[in-house]
């Protein structure tokens, strides 16, 4: 039977308010070696020239997620983040064609072959199952949100469950026309009967094997025939039997040739488990951060790192090389702290990590890491998505957690903890903390969530960037593209009104040394200032690689494109587009 302790922590704790997220109404208006470039002076900017560095740069991918073999050798790597399938050369890595939204692929999380070569993916934030045929047809279906890891049983039969948005188990149509038959489902009185199964594989015996991520377990389930009566206590009435535990965070089993199951941990291990004694062995230890694993005939073992986005190859003999390195996945959300000596020390957000670099030369210097399905939410990190200065501490904020934090770089611990719906960005305002919340509706005081300008899709529609000089508080509104200007009476804020207007999908606000703000313009590449006593508007510097839009539903800043000021006078800018960190100085 699931221990009641781990039952009772997996509904307290991981009730993710993406779901919020997902089911909201949200409409927005659709109108290392440095690289310098001398930046021309574009038509109507400042009289300084500025120079755009290359600072650092991060993995080749958004991260790594599901990894299979397909049947022409090549590896498939699923990025639920590039929302992409990536077509891989295992031998040196090098990227031969890149799956997209083109194809309606929008979230993959994991992916498999079908017996007829088809390709199948699971798009985990959308809760949809994509099939493309050998001939290139697409097929789609709707199964549930969370929808996550995906497998064929050796007789061709294929399955489905949910993790983080939804707990259970589905068998689909492999054509994804017949509607899903549940296996095991959550009731309210049961809202996780299994504990997040994550990437699994069927073994000899004909059953299904995989690791229950938040349970710790690794588990053998009967997935039974059609007209089998559905689980709602799987640990009970032998659908379910565990073969090990003691794991923190597994998150894929797969059979390697020697008849072995492999197991993945969060934590950089991977484990191997004789199925019939239950014995546990460490085959290899790895970077924090595993997510999946495919192994090829010969018993090469191909294994992604979520957090860091590499792909590694390990041999049979647990030595690996590296064919995909990693490092930044999606850099967003930026905040400087006075180094020694007056130098930068940069914070980057980057989902799963809060990174510090030095801003003079680029090298990462520490590294937090965030928790996705944290042990206590108030004193665990939560997923960095961005991050501001507060004096000596730093504001880290989630939407995809639903967190704000402070949090003591130093001590490494938090310090305040607030639940929010969906923030993009937060600033230390007085005695308060202001937050744009989409999933809120607005812009809101952390402490009570009170209202400081609310999107009424009329000339707010999805607040994201703030800043502040202390007095008066900005906000930059990616979906009218205008930046909006509060001034307060005590606690009181005075009716906004329009700084600048015409931008083009504004994003990170900053305010800066000369006592303008620059800004992020994500819809046109571009770093630009506004005078804060005419509202004009200059370009500073141009053709930035710059996040995407998100998804759908999602905030529409997805991966934020941040900005902060330096001590030094120099302005730091994170190109989510392709996960580099930019220097902009003057010349």
């Amino acid at each position: 039977m699931m221990n009641k302790n781990i039952q009772s922590s997996l509904s307290a704790l991981l009730k993710l308010p993406v779901l919020v997220l997902l089911l909201m109404a949200f409409a927005y208006s659709p109108d290392a070696a440095s690289q310098t470039w001398g930046n021309p002076k574009p038509e109507g900017s400042d009289s300084l020239n500025y120079v755009l560095t290359e600072m650092a740069r991060g993995a080749a991918l958004k991260g790594t997620n599901g990894i299979t073999l397909g049947p022409d050798g090549y590896l498939y790597v699923a990025s639920v983040l590039g929302q992409e399938i990536v077509v891989m050369d295992r031998e040196n890595g090098t990227i031969v064609k890149r799956l997209g939204k083109a194809l309606g692929i929008k979230s993959p999380d994991d992916l498999v072959f079908g017996p007829d070569g088809s390709l199948y993916w699971t798009d985990l934030l959308v809760g949809e199952v994509g099939r493309m045929t050998p001939d290139g047809l697409v097929t789609k279906q709707w199964v549930a949100a969370g929808v996550n890891p995906i497998a064929f049983s050796p007789d061709g039969r294929l399955f489905v469950a949910l993790d983080f948005q939804g707990d259970g188990l589905y068998e689909l149509d492999p054509a994804l026309v017949e509607p899903p038959r549940p296996i095991i489902v959550s009731t309210p009185e049961k809202p996780y009967p299994l504990g997040f199964l994550n990437a699994f594989g069927f073994g000899p015996d004909g059953h299904l094997y995989g690791p229950l991520f938040a349970a710790g377990l690794v588990i053998r389930v009967d997935v039974g025939n059609p007209g089998d009566p559905v689980s709602t206590d799987p640990f009970t009435d032998g659908t379910i039997q565990t073969i090990g535990s003691g794991f923190q965070n597994p998150a894929s089993a797969k059979f390697g040739p020697d008849g072995n199951l492999y197991v993945l941990d969060q934590t950089g291990e991977v484990f191997k488990i004789d199925t019939p004694t239950g014995e546990k062995t460490l085959f290899t230890t790895l970077e924090p951060g595993l997510d999946n694993m495919v192994f090829d005939a010969k018993g090469t073992l191909y294994i992604t790192n979520a957090d860091e986005g590499w792909v590694v190859r390990v041999l049979s003999g647990g030595q690996s090389r590296t064919i995909s390195p990693g490092g930044m996945i999606a850099p967003s959300g930026l905040a400087v702290l006075a180094g020694p000596e007056g130098g930068d020390k940069l914070y980057v957000a980057d989902l799963f990590r809060l990174r510090q670099f030095n801003g003079r030369s680029g090298k990462q210097e520490h590294v937090d890491k965030g928790f996705l399905v944290p042990k206590e939410k108030s004193s665990s990190l939560t997923l960095p998505m961005n991050v501001s200065t507060d004096g000596n501490h730093l504001l880290v904020s989630s939407w995809f957690s639903g967190a704000v934090q402070v949090w003591d770089p130093r001590a490494q611990k938090v310090l305040e903890h607030y639940d929010m719906a969906a923030p993009v960005a937060a600033i230390r305002f007085g005695d308060d903390i202001l937050v744009s919340d989409v999933g809120l509706g607005g812009v809101v005081r952390a402490s009570d969530h009170s209202m400081i300008l609310p999107i009424d899709n009329t000339t707010i529609f999805a607040p994201g960037g703030l800043a502040t000089d202390g007095e008066t508080v900005w906000v930059a509104d990616w979906g009218s593209g205008t930046i909006m200007q509060i001034g307060f009476e005590g606690d009181t804020p005075n009716t906004p009104v329009v700084l600048a207007s015409g931008l083009k999908n504004p994003e990170g606000l900053a305010f800066d040394h000369a006592g303008g703000l620059v800004v992020v313009e994500s819809g046109a590449a571009r770093l630009s200032r506004i005078d804060l006593s005419t509202g004009e508007v200059t370009t500073m510097v141009e053709d930035l690689e710059l996040s995407a839009p998100g998804l759908e539903g999602m905030p529409p800043t997805w991966i934020f494109d941040g900005v902060a000021m330096g001590q030094s006078g120099d302005i730091y800018v994170s190109g989510g587009g392709s996960n580099i960190i930019y220097r902009v100085s003057r010349e």
